[in-house]
């Protein structure tokens, strides 16, 4: 996995030089004006840099970070910037993504990953009920991390079932 994480990362050299070459085309003060030509780019982008971001520390990326990694600014003042929908969106496409690959480690044996991943997630599940999102695209992802959590939650559950999670819990340090 360190070494996916790493040739992904050196992927991002290519992003930036791209980013750098899409801010010349449009003048700075009318980035909303052409903001849905990238806006889904961009929130692919966020997913790729929060899911290496993971894969290397199981921790979230921040919004700040993520304009580092893709070289472009977190500030709207700066000029092109990460919108922060943009970076939830792309959060909420990691959680789809982390569901994923809960069900893939019980697969390839490893049962104290999904327990990491069902924390993971519903830490961020609490973070984004405190948000009061309106009825637009990023409310209906935010909808779509409910269906996340939940088959997380029956991945654990099967593995507590069988007896799993108790080697699991002994590897995770004790905690269950």
């Amino acid at each position: 996995v360190p070494k996916k994480c790493q040739k992904a990362r050196e992927h991002f050299g290519t992003v930036r030089t791209q980013l750098e070459s899409l801010k010349t085309k449009f003048p700075a003060d009318q980035y909303y004006r052409f903001h849905e030509h990238w806006r889904f780019v961009l929130q692919r982008l966020v997913f790729l840099a929060a899911f290496v971001v993971y894969l290397e520390s199981e921790t979230l990326v921040t919004r700040e970070a993520v304009a580092e990694i893709l070289g472009i600014e977190a500030d709207r003042e700066r000029g092109f910037h990460l919108d922060i929908e943009d970076y939830l969106s792309g959060v909420l496409i990691l959680a789809s993504e982390l569901a994923r690959l809960a069900v893939n480690s019980v697969t390839a044996g490893d049962y104290s990953r999904p327990l990491r991943i069902s924390t993971f997630i519903n830490e961020l599940d609490s973070g984004f009920r405190l948000l009061n999102l309106k009825n637009d695209s990023l409310r209906k992802r935010y909808d779509g991390l409910k269906y996340d959590v939940k088959k997380i939650e029956e991945v654990v559950y099967d593995l507590s079932i069988r007896g799993l999670n108790k080697e699991a819990a002994v590897g995770a340090g004790g905690e269950k």
